[in-house]
Formats: C-alpha cells, sequence, structure tokens
C-alpha cells in the first residue's frame, strides 16, 4: 500500500493531473469517480489508484482488476477533486484523424475556435453524442481535451466520440468541403436564421471562443453565416449553449 505522498507514482499521478505537457509526453490523462472509472473501456486503463475506504466498500466492482493501494489521506492529496470517490485510473488516450469522422454517410461536425472553458467544452462533447455528431474538431488554442474538469463534465461521452485538434483550421474546411461538407460559422453578424438551413445533408458548425466569438479568419472559411436569433438585451448565448442549439436542429432535421 502506498502511505507516503512522496511517492513516484503519486508525483506522476498530481503531474498528469496538473500539466498538459506531462500528458501528451506520456500518452496518458487521469479519469476519477466511480462511474467514470465503469465508463473506461478496460483496453485503454494503464493503472489504477484505490483509497483504503473505496476497497471496503466495493470489492465486489473491483474483481478481476490489479490495482495500487493508496491510504486515504494520500489519496485525498493526489486527488483533483474536493470530495474523492476513492477511485482513479491513468487511461491511454485515443487518437482520430478528421477523416475517422467522416466514415459514416452525411456527417455532422462539430469545428470549435480557441474555447477556452473546460467545462463548455465537456458539455459540447456530451451534448455532441446525444445530438449524434461524428467528430469534432478542436483549433491548437483549444483547452485541452485531457484536462480533469473537461473530462468530469464529458461524462463518459469522451470515451464514444471522435475528436481531433488541427494546426491549420483553413486546410480542415477546406478538406471538409472537397468531401461535400457544407460549413456553418455561428455569428452575430449572420444574415440567415440557423432554422431556414438545410442540415440533412454533410454539415459542419464552427463555434467561436466563450468572450470574442469566432475570429474573421474563421468565418471567413464557412460557407454560410448563421445567427440564432434571441429576443431581450442579450448580446450572445454561451458557446455550449449555441453548439447544442445547433446540433439539435441539425439532428431535428435528420429524424424527420
Amino acid at each position: 500500500m502506498i502511505t507516503s505522498t512522496s511517492n513516484t507514482q503519486i508525483k506522476n499521478v498530481i503531474n498528469l493531473i496538473k500539466k498538459s505537457k506531462d500528458r501528451k509526453a506520456q500518452g496518458l490523462f487521469v479519469v476519477e469517480g466511480k462511474r467514470m472509472f465503469e465508463e473506461t473501456p478496460k483496453e485503454r486503463i494503464h493503472s489504477i489508484f484505490v483509497s483504503e475506504s473505496f476497497e471496503r466498500a466495493n470489492k465486489d466492482s473491483l474483481r478481476g482488476y490489479a490495482y495500487e493501494l493508496v491510504a486515504d489521506d494520500v489519496f485525498s492529496h493526489m486527488s483533483d477533486t474536493k470530495t474523492p470517490q476513492g477511485v482513479m485510473a491513468l487511461v491511454k488516450m485515443s487518437e482520430y484523424s478528421i477523416e475517422d469522422m467522416l466514415k459514416g454517410g452525411n456527417p455532422l461536425i462539430m469545428i470549435l475556435e480557441n474555447l477556452q472553458d473546460p467545462g463548455n467544452l465537456g458539455t459540447i462533447i456530451r451534448t455532441a453524442e446525444g445530438a449524434g455528431v461524428d467528430g469534432i474538431i478542436m483549433t491548437s488554442g483549444t483547452v485541452d481535451i485531457y484536462n480533469p474538469k473537461v473530462i468530469r463534465s464529458t461524462m463518459g461521452a469522451m470515451y464514444r466520440m471522435k475528436y481531433a485538434y488541427t494546426d491549420n483550421l483553413k486546410e480542415a474546411a477546406a478538406f471538409l468541403r472537397s468531401r461535400g461538407i457544407t460549413t456553418y460559422a455561428a455569428h452575430l453578424q449572420g444574415a440567415v436564421d440557423y432554422v431556414t438551413c438545410d442540415y440533412k445533408k454533410g454539415t459542419a458548425f464552427f463555434i467561436g471562443n466563450e468572450g470574442n466569438g469566432l475570429t474573421d479568419e474563421a468565418t471567413a472559411l464557412a460557407d454560410r453565416k448563421i445567427i440564432i436569433p434571441m429576443m431581450g438585451k442579450l448580446e450572445s448565448l454561451n458557446a455550449a449553449v449555441s453548439g447544442a442549439v445547433l446540433m439539435y436542429e441539425a439532428a431535428r432535421q435528420r429524424r424527420a
């Protein structure tokens, strides 16, 4: 049993939680909590850490797993949550290409430019699964998808959603266009009401940064600018809310 916070494995877990560069270097990220642990595909689990109290209460659910037993106080020290549930795993990262997202008929894609809020990204991933989205493309300026706050917000959806980062949004948009996918920019200056467009064929939605929206460069890459009309004095919607509105309109049309 690990009883010291200076243990090298404990220090490594803390670094993986806090540092994106360490996650990328090792190809691993950390998931916490019983539900996220149970959602994780077994073949992607690298190692497991369990607190003494969790082991006592959950011996049946741990059957068949090899794990490191950790003293309760040490587990609390390395946890990223205020009330640790007592189980965490180091999980192998997945690698997808944009091509992987286009294997189904009439793909539905989200393109996220420079989103910074982990909760927004996690919510978009979770909503995307519910709406039947085929993949999510993110610019390199978008928050790390393996950030622990993002992972918790996805509620397990990240294991079932294809995603990729790109350093060249222009190239990514051109590739989508070459595959017959129409791209739409959610924009306050859009002249077209979003419900008037046809999203039943290959579709991609651009969603911009929470504070600044889409850059002019990203907006120029889209085939059409669309707007979500708003009442009252609101200037804009939350990025995750805007994304949800568009994803579910596309899903509604496709069901019909």
